[in-house]
Order: structure tokens, then C-alpha cells, then sequence
């Protein structure tokens, strides 16, 4: 079986078990207000990847050169694959407004009029390693565990409800610190990385602010309903899950 067979919904989890929160399931429950559900969306930051082992390893210095270059072919995978997921959300929205805002997060990777997009730019990151375009481009490294957690995100992007799928984006609240924390630690830890590949970091600081923009505006007028919004919280997990469950894998396949 594969991540393309699996079911579209993610589990229902408690989501108080990441944010410490009381949870009062069920339809006639109060809703949280918009200022109370945002609070609770963020909340979930605490289960982001930036706090996984591996992750605390890498910016404080201590991976190997296998090790980055590892992280770097297998989050590659994540990358080509974002544009698909994006292209999945505009095919099952009906808002001509929101696609056109949504289609940028395409063009973003993908590239356009000369821009060379995020696929393009972390491909540098690859070069400033040592891993060549072939190995990139080939997967070869790409752990099963890896492909199997972003085929699932993919797969439920294509089958969810738009706005779920929307809602699961929303781990780019928490991007921009990791993005500057490697910013601020990779040249001091691993200076034999070339400087120009950590343009990929520095790009998505902004763009990941503009689209937790968006993505926040969608989930917090969609999901209005105390139930729905104890689901939105339960969809943000599932994605926090994925990501990870990828470093789960990349540390088990890279040990030193």
C-alpha cells in the first residue's frame, strides 16, 4: 500500500494534547471567538518540526556533511511536490478570487518570467552541499518514509474539502523562525557551505507571511462552528505529523 491508497481525512486527534487547551467536542459547544481560534491555531506550534531532534541537531552544528546533504535530496522531495498540492487546492475551488491569489504559491516554486522560483533556489542549496543535480533530480535518496508522508499530504489536498486543504498550509505560521535560525547558524556551523545556496531561507521569510495571510483569513472565516474549528485543529496536526514524521525517516536513514 502506498500514500496514494491512503483515505483522505486525517485522523481526529485531540488537539489539546499539543496546545494544553480544554476541548469541548460537539456541535452545540461555543465557539472560540476569531482572536480565541487563531490563538489555538498557533498554539500548535509547539508541535512543529523546528523542535524535533534532528532539526535542534542540524542548527546547532552538530550534522554531519552526509547528514545535510540527506536533509537536503529528501525535504527536495517535499519540494517539487508543493506545487502539485497547490494545483490540488485550485482544482476543487470554485472562488475565481481565491485561486487567483492561491496561484501564486505555484509560481512562487515553480518560477515565471525569469524568476527562477523555490524548486530552482533550493536546487542551489543542493549544489552549495555537493550533491549533484543528478543525484537530486534522481530521488535516489529520498527515504520511503519521506515519500510516503508527502504523497499522503498531496493525496489529501487532491480529495479534502478546499478549505481543509487551505487550512493545512497553515505550518507556515511557524516557517520564518526556522528559516532564520538557519539563517543566523548554518554559515557559523557549516561554513563549508556556499553562501549563495541559503537564498531558499531568505526568500520564503516574506512569502510565507504573505500566504499565512491568506491562509488565515480562509480558515478563520470557513471553520466558524466550535466543531469545525476543533477539526481545523485536527487538520493543522496532520500536517505538523507529516512534517514530522519526514525527519522521523531522514534521521533514521542518515545516523552520522
Amino acid at each position: 500500500m502506498n500514500a496514494k491508497d491512503t483515505h483522505e481525512t486525517p485522523p481526529m486527534r485531540d488537539a489539546s494534547a499539543s496546545t494544553g487547551t480544554q476541548r469541548t467536542s460537539g456541535v452545540d459547544a461555543p465557539a472560540w471567538s476569531r482572536e480565541e481560534f487563531e490563538a489555538q491555531l498557533r498554539a500548535k506550534g509547539a508541535a512543529y518540526h523546528i523542535h524535533h531532534p534532528f532539526n535542534v541537531k542540524m542548527n546547532s552544528g552538530g550534522c554531519s556533511r552526509e547528514q545535510i546533504r540527506g536533509w537536503v535530496a529528501n525535504r527536495f522531495y517535499y519540494q517539487i511536490n508543493i506545487p502539485l498540492k497547490d494545483a490540488a487546492v485550485l482544482s476543487n475551488c470554485p472562488d475565481r478570487e481565491t485561486r487567483r491569489r492561491w496561484v501564486l504559491r505555484i509560481l512562487d516554486h515553480d518560477g515565471y518570467d525569469g524568476a527562477e522560483g523555490g524548486i530552482e533556489t533550493w536546487a542551489r542549496l543542493a549544489d552549495a552541499v555537493g550533491l549533484s543535480r543528478d543525484e537530486l533530480w534522481s530521488l535516489e535518496h529520498v527515504t520511503p518514509g519521506v515519500r510516503f508522508a508527502v504523497d499522503a499530504y498531496v493525496n489529501f489536498a487532491r480529495r479534502a474539502p478546499w478549505q481543509e486543504s487551505v487550512c493545512s498550509s497553515l505550518t507556515e505560521m511557524f516557517a520564518p523562525q526556522v528559516h532564520r535560525d538557519r539563517l543566523a547558524s548554518w554559515p557559523e556551523h557549516y561554513p563549508w557551505i556556499e553562501p549563495e545556496g541559503l537564498a531558499y531561507f531568505r526568500s520564503r521569510i516574506s512569502l510565507a507571511q504573505r500566504d499565512v495571510e491568506h491562509g488565515l483569513e480562509v480558515t478563520l472565516t470557513h471553520f466558524t462552528r466550535r466543531d469545525q474549528q476543533e477539526r481545523a485543529l485536527d487538520i493543522l496536526q496532520f500536517k505538523l505529523d507529516i512534517l514530522w514524521t519526514m525527519l522521523d525517516s531522514i534521521e533514521k536513514a542518515f545516523p552520522q
